[in-house]
Order: C-alpha cells, then sequence, then structure tokens
C-alpha cells in the first residue's frame, strides 16, 4: 500500500472578505463559517469565540447571532460542513481502489488523515455540548460519514443491513479511537513528518490485523 504523505498542519487557507467591500445576501454567513475556520485550524476548538469570528469577518460582535442565533449555531455550521467534507474523503478514499477490503483499510487512512489534518474543526464536530446537537441536519450529516463505512463494509463482509450498520459502528470506532489518541500524541507527535508516518504506519498494521485478508467475503 501506498504511504500517505504527511499534511500540511495548520496554515488556513479560508479568506474572508474585507469589511469596506460590504456583504450581500447570504455572504456574511459564509464570511463568518470562513473566520470560524480559520480560528479552528490556528487556536483549535478551545480557542474558538464568537468575538473573535465577528472581528475577522469584520462586522461587530451581536452581527453572528443575527445569522446563527448564538455560538452554537454557528459552530453547528462548521460542524455540518465538516461531516460533509469527511464524507467526501472517505468516498475519494474508496473510489482509488478495487477490492472492498482495500477500499475499507483506504477509509481508514484517509479518517485519520482527515483528523490530523484538520484538528480543531474535527474534534468541533464531535463536540456535542457546543453544538446544536439536536439539529436535524447535524444528525444527517454525521449519518452520511458513516455511510460511505456502510457501503464498504457491506460490500466486504456481506450480511443483513443491520448487520453491515453494526459492522460499520465497529470501523467507525476503531479509526475514531485512533484519531482520538494520535491527537493527544499517545502515538508520538504528529508535528513532524517522521511522526506521522509512523503514526499512518502504525494505523496500519492496526486495520491489517482487525480486517486481514482473509475477511474478505469469498
Amino acid at each position: 500500500m501506498t504511504k500517505p504523505i504527511a499534511p500540511a498542519r495548520a496554515k488556513p487557507s479560508h479568506k474572508v472578505p474585507k469589511p469596506e467591500a460590504g456583504y450581500h445576501h447570504g455572504e456574511l454567513q459564509e464570511a463568518l463559517i470562513a473566520a470560524s475556520e480559520a480560528i479552528l485550524a490556528e487556536h483549535g476548538a478551545e480557542g474558538f469565540t464568537l468575538r473573535e469570528a465577528a472581528r475577522r469577518a469584520g462586522v461587530s460582535p451581536a452581527a453572528p447571532s443575527h445569522h446563527f442565533g448564538n455560538a452554537q449555531g454557528l459552530l453547528t455550521e462548521v460542524a455540518i460542513r465538516g461531516y460533509a467534507a469527511l464524507a467526501d474523503a472517505l468516498r475519494e478514499a474508496a473510489s482509488r481502489k478495487q477490492d472492498a477490503r482495500e477500499k475499507l483499510l483506504a477509509q481508514g487512512l484517509a479518517y485519520v488523515e482527515f483528523a490530523l489534518k484538520h484538528p480543531g474543526r474535527f474534534q468541533m464536530m464531535f463536540a456535542n455540548k457546543r453544538l446544536v446537537a439536536d439539529d436535524p441536519r447535524l444528525g444527517q450529516a454525521s449519518r452520511a460519514a458513516g455511510r460511505e463505512f456502510e457501503i464498504i463494509i457491506a460490500e466486504l463482509v456481506g450480511g443483513t443491513p443491520r448487520q453491515a450498520k453494526t459492522a460499520a459502528a465497529a470501523a467507525w470506532s476503531t479509526v475514531h479511537g485512533f484519531a482520538k489518541l494520535a491527537l493527544e500524541d499517545k502515538f508520538g507527535s504528529v508535528n513532524s513528518e517522521a511522526g506521522y508516518r509512523e503514526i499512518m504506519a502504525r494505523l496500519n498494521h492496526v486495520l491489517n490485523y482487525l480486517w486481514p485478508a482473509s475477511s474478505a467475503r469469498r
């Protein structure tokens, strides 16, 4: 399996319109979301404040509340987009492989790579106390990401839809737990290319142990 290249971690590319340019309908919401993404990339989930998001977007501190209700509303929009990006990453990873087992391994690597590349966004996606947890769109976005695992698991092991969901939950739990541990430097530092490669190599061993070649449906 080709080893992944260590992602550049941190420098955000989010561009926020200048305040003097003014905003048309919908642009302010996008500017605030972009500002929030930038803060999360630079300072992590704990470094986010609604006031700083407003400052970066060039609007008054009250403006975010007008459009999103509160910080939870704004961060929920960020989380929804994060899940969509994660689903895209999982889908793309699987599309590069032909064999179902290789697709699942690629998805596992892509999941952890996403977490290490976007740690602030990733942590916020699962910080329910800071989100509008009962927003149906958030649940839909989360389930859509999980379905990417279900599709490949069903292809790999077969079984009933319920069995596929259970197996997919096991796969998601495995890579999510690994990602959380990696972000806490339990497997070494992720801030160097060598450290990143070591972490991903370890993950590759874990995934191959859990889903050996013999696990594929004949």
